[in-house]
């Protein structure tokens, strides 16, 4: 294996945990640099990374949480090499993933980016890593389960997740992939242009995916570069922080590439249909919180 690939691999860190250290030693040792961006964490993550990944890792700390896309750019303008892997700490690229993404992406002169194949820790295929774009009628088929009815009606209820689909035996063109597993041309980025800093967490691999479209650079998902996902683990303490920020990124995303395409009024039920699924969430976390809360309680008084 090529011990010093082309690569720059920028991680975003927020409270990864022990995750982070694992994720950088899966990486670190087959490419050029590794810079972790440190969105303020306030766990032992960079301490413990430090203490035991040195070589070729360089960290930028920032003063506080200034988002995903902010961070994933500050990544971007220090790396140094021609292609750039931007890597969710709670991620584990299998051996060989890097190399074998890299050498899909070399193939293809319009391709701009590539995508692993996603894996839940026991090893089922996750939803993210490759997927339509999700239009506001896409997600409302998605939101209410008539994604349910695709095997019958597939062009009218097609559903934007495609891991549903029988996964392919060799690399094909998806309109977009997750930002937890992204390798990305330089030369691509350069045209497209960087993440669009305005989302603060979710969708933002949504609009650059886009934008790479609109640019006419093709994206592929690789079925033959795992990666292990633990999904969550940078969020899981702050869920209500987390929904309002991805609500709030799915209306500016709806926004931004589909208000030409839909009409004004709606477009306002689009919007609404959002904001209602935030509170519904909310309460229902709410709810979940709550009763936890009195079971405690309950078990304390007990004891």
């Amino acid at each position: 294996m090529n011990q010093t690939l082309p690569i720059s691999v920028v991680i975003v860190n927020y409270n990864a945990g022990i995750l982070l250290v694992h994720c950088v030693q899966a990486v670190a040792s087959q490419v050029r640099e590794v810079w972790v961006i440190d969105n303020d964490s306030r766990d032992q993550s960079v301490q413990e990374l430090q203490r035991q990944c040195t070589e070729q890792v360089r960290v930028l700390h920032n003063a506080q949480n200034m988002g995903f896309a902010v961070a994933c750019n500050q990544g971007a303008r220090v790396a140094s090499q021609p292609f750039v892997f931007f890597l969710n700490p709670d991620s584990i690229p299998a051996p060989g993933t890097l190399e074998r993404l890299l050498q899909v992406l070399q193939q293809h002169a319009r391709v701009g980016m590539v995508g692993g194949l996603l894996l839940g820790p026991e090893g089922d295929e996750q939803g993210g890593g490759r997927r339509a774009l999700p239009t506001p009628w896409r997600a409302l088929v998605r939101a209410t389960g008539l994604y349910h009815l695709a095997p019958w009606f597939p062009r009218l209820f097609f559903d934007f997740h495609l891991h549903r689909l029988p996964r392919p035996e060799q690399p094909i063109p998806v309109e977009a992939i997750s930002g937890a597993c992204m390798l990305v041309r330089r030369a691509a980025m350069d045209e497209v242009g960087l993440w669009d800093e305005h989302y603060f967490l979710h969708c933002e691999d949504l609009d650059w995916c886009a934008r790479f479209g609109q640019h006419q650079w093709q994206i592929l998902f690789v079925p033959d570069a795992p990666v292990v996902h633990y999904q969550g683990t940078c969020s899981r303490s702050r869920p209500v922080f987390v929904q309002w920020h991805k609500h709030r990124g799915m209306i500016r995303f709806y926004r931004k590439f589909f208000r030409q395409h839909y009409p004004g009024p709606l477009m306002g039920l689009v919007i609404l249909g959002v904001w209602g699924r935030f509170f519904v969430l909310v309460l229902r976390e709410w709810v979940r919180a709550l009763g936890l809360v009195s079971t405690r309680s309950f078990h304390h008084r007990d004891s």
